[in-house]
Parts: C-alpha cells; structure tokens; sequence
C-alpha cells in the first residue's frame, strides 16, 4: 500500500504546506483486514487548527475569495480529473485504510471524481433573485459563502464525503478546514494533494489529522469557523452542535439511521431481493444510510425471508484485497459494538448466517453477516443502529402497521417501498417520516445530484445537489430605494 501514496501522510497540511504537526505526534494506522500496523498519521492538536483556520481566512482575504465561481468551478472539475486519473491508487489506499472490498472502494473514487465534476459545473449556476416590492425601490437577494468551514470526515466513506461536503463547500467559495477520522484519513490526504496540483489556492483547503477529543473538538470550537459540517454518530453529533452554539455557528449534520425497507405483497420480489440484501451489506453494514430493517407484508414473508437468507447464507467477510462481498469492520473496537449486538438476537430466529473466509487473518476484524427473523418492532435491533453487517426482518399486515413500524425509531434517513400499487407509493412516501424515500429501488445508484439528510436523530441539513450549495451559502437581500 505504501508504494501508492505519492504525498506524506505523516504530515498535516496547512496554507499549501505540508508540516509535521505542533508537538510532533503521530497516531498509528492500522488495516482493519489484518489488524497491522500500516503506518502513521499526523496527531494534528489545537495549534495546527488554529494556523489551519487563519490559513483559511487569508485565503478568503486573498487569491481564493477574489475568484469568480467559474474558475473556481475550472478548479473544481481540473480536481475531478486528477481523481479519475488515481483511482486505481485511491482504490487500493482506501481498501487498506478502511477495510473495503476493491469493487467498494473504487465506486467510492469513481463518486469523488463525479462530486467534483458536478460541482465543478454547479459552481457559476447559483444566482439570487428579484423580489416584487414597493414603488421606487429595486430588491434583489445574492448567495454568498459563509467563510471559513469546518468539515469532520467519518471513516466509513472519507471519498464520499469529502466529495459531497467539501466539493460543495469550495464551489460556493468558502475556505475548508478538513478533520479526516483518525481511522482511516489517508484518502483525505491524497485529496488535498491533487487539490493543489489542480491549482486550488494555498489555504483553501487545509487537512488536520487528529484525535476528535484534540483536532476535533478545537475545529467546532474555534470562533474563526463560520459553519460546520459533521457526519458521525448522534452522540458526538450532540457535542459538536453543542460547541459550535458557543460562536451561535451554525451545523450540518448528518447523523445515524435505522433505515426501513417495506415490502407489500404485490412487489415485484425478483427485483427486491438484491436491494433488500445490499442496502444493509455494503460496507460491512457500516453505513448512516443502510437498510437494517425490512418490513415485509405477511402473504410474501415466508418466501422473502428465505431468499433473503439464501443470500446471508452465501456471504463470507474477507479481506479487502480479495475483493469479496463483505469486508471486515474498521476495528477492534467497533467488532466489540456490534458483538455486544448480536448478543441482543440470542432469543431470535436466524434465517440467514454467513461466515468468515477460511486463512482470513485471525487479527482482522471480521463478523458473519446475520439475518434475524421474525423480530418484534421493539426489540433493540428493530429500534437501534447496529452499524454491523446484521438485518431484521419484520412481518406486518396492513398499510397503517408498515408505517407506524417504520416510523417507530428516533432515526428517518433513508426508507424505501416496494409496491406496483402507484397510489400506494405517493401514500407511503408522504407517510414515511424519512429524508429520502425510494419508491422500488434503494439509494438511486448513490444519487450526487439528490438531497441527502435526515430528520429525528438523523440530523438536519443537506447534502448532495444544489441543495448543498444552498447549506454551504448565506443569502443577503438588498434593497435599493432610488425613487
């Protein structure tokens, strides 16, 4: 893996520099396959996110806020073409940082290179408006950037988000401090690199490394940050809201899910399947927006939860590079969470069990993908985010039922129907309590150009589309008397 890494990733990178961080701490990198060492990562602290934001600002004060959104779109897209350009090294950097399979962490790179390219082209096409007023005055509104934002990257999709987050927030001209996840940043790294080749002013992008108690925690904190985009988890969701309330500045957040799927009898069940399986696997199950509860409606049950287990029972969690349909969890750590999890099933029925492939290191941090059956709508893993390769099937028989079910958790990120009734479908998706409602698919290919975010325990804010430049801008209006 080593020999792909064309930067330094024992560095920070501030105001176009690579530096070794303030105190010259390091964080050990470890591949979640193997549960070895594979390097060392900059322990970014306080001080470095301190020059990183004043970095920042002289950016704005400078080259980057004097641009027009056309070059910074030209900027944007240059960077798009770069990625596409290492996406066999990002591929193999980001299996071996996070635990992917190939095929995952390619699409992942192929998502990064098409984020550019959307925002590179979004970047000249958010314009304000004329407003209607009274007699002898012009009123009009502009869209401008917030300043200086702070971005806390998970280590679940660091490409992804980097792309929807970052991309967004460069395209509306704000100035970035990046927070990569101490687990897995290296794409993070790899990605201020082909910024700076592709001519992104000094101080436009800048990457800390670091602990979230250290680099974290001084990023939300900081009055210089205008705005703050975090993905996580709801409870550090809750602190960093909570810091930033401090300066009153504003959060995206986009926090955890308990995504349904619901299945009435007259779907086309030869379609599902593969939906209802891969929206909850992929990643190992650690994802915001997987689907880890699936709502059946009792005349198609018995057979669904077969098929369904048919495919739990073919899957085997193996390490990344051998590129299989299920890769190991991040650590050690988040294996403890999710068997602490599994433990909770004891009492219920497993329809589907997979296993873990034959000479997979014993270090890795590998968990059977498990299907339970039968689950009652209350049982914690009906009602709590798992983050783990583990689904719950759950019968039901009316319309009303499948909705309340659905909308029994504190979560509404994603949730997805499948029925031919068209009616059916409009009432569901204005019943369903979500921030993205799929009507006979799931996840719509990845969608760069649709809304993403939750409500609840989800978060709130949006990601992907315009509606993200939206997020990353602050809308002044002007009002002109001149008679």
């Amino acid at each position: 893996m080593r020999e792909h890494l064309w930067y330094d990733a024992t560095q920070v990178h501030i105001g176009g520099e690579w530096r070794a961080p303030t105190g010259g701490g390091q964080l050990d990198l470890e591949n979640p396959s193997t549960g070895e060492v594979i390097g060392t990562i900059a322990r970014g602290t306080g001080e470095d996110i301190d020059a990183a934001v004043s970095a920042a600002q002289a950016a704005l004060d400078g080259d980057w806020g004097r641009m027009t959104a056309l070059e910074r779109g030209r900027i944007l897209t240059r960077i798009g073409r770069l990625v596409q350009e290492k996406i066999e090294a990002l591929t193999i950097i980001e299996a071996a940082d996070v635990g992917k399979p190939l095929t995952q962490a390619r699409n992942d790179a192929v998502a990064l290179a098409r984020y550019m390219e959307f925002y590179g082209g979004a970047a000249d096409k958010i314009m304000g408006e004329t407003i209607p007023y009274l007699d002898g005055y012009t009123v009009y509104t502009l869209r401008e950037p917030h300043g200086v934002t702070g971005h806390i990257v998970p280590w679940n999709y660091p490409m992804q988000i980097i792309g929807r987050s970052v991309g967004a927030a460069l395209a509306m001209g704000n100035a970035c401090v990046l927070k990569p996840a101490e687990e897995a940043c290296l794409t993070a790294l790899a990605f201020v690199a082909l910024a700076e080749e592709a001519g992104l002013p000094p101080g436009a992008l800048n990457v800390v490394p670091g602990l979230g108690e250290e680099a974290g925690a001084a990023l939300t904190a900081h009055p210089g940050v205008h705005h703050i985009s975090f993905t996580g988890s709801v409870g550090v969701g809750s602190l960093v809201q909570a810091s930033a309330a401090t300066n009153v500045t504003p959060v995206t957040l986009e926090l955890g899910g308990k995504s349904p799927q619901i299945v009435f009898d007259d779907a086309d069940i030869d379609a599902a399947i593969p939906f209802l399986v891969g929206a909850c696997i992929q990643n190992a199950g650690q994802t915001c927006s997987a689907s880890s509860r699936v709502l059946i409606q009792r005349g198609v049950y018995d057979d669904v939860v077969a098929r369904m287990g048919a495919r739990y029972d073919a899957m085997v969690s193996a390490p990344a590079d051998s590129d299989g349909s299920l890769g190991p969890l991040i650590s050690a750590k988040q294996k403890e969470i999710v068997k602490g999890f599994l433990e909770k099933g004891e009492d219920l029925r497993v329809a589907g069990l997979g296993s873990i492939a034959e000479g997979a290191p014993e270090a890795g941090h590998y968990v059977p993908a498990t299907l339970f059956a039968d689950v009652p709508p209350d049982h914690p893993l009906a009602r709590d985010e798992i983050f783990g390769p583990a689904q719950v099937a759950i019968p039901f028989d009316t319309e009303e039922e499948a909705v309340a079910i659905a909308n029994g958790t504190d979560y509404g990120l994603v949730a997805s129907v499948w029925t031919e009734n068209g009616a059916r479908q409009m009432r569901m998706a204005k019943a369903i309590r979500a921030g993205q409602v799929f009507i006979n698919n799931y996840g719509a290919g990845g969608g760069v150009e649709l809304p993403f975010g939750g409500v609840g325990k989800s978060g709130h804010g949006r990601e992907k589309g315009f509606e993200a430049l939206y997020g990353f801008s602050t809308l002044k209006t002007v009002a002109a008397k001149h008679g």
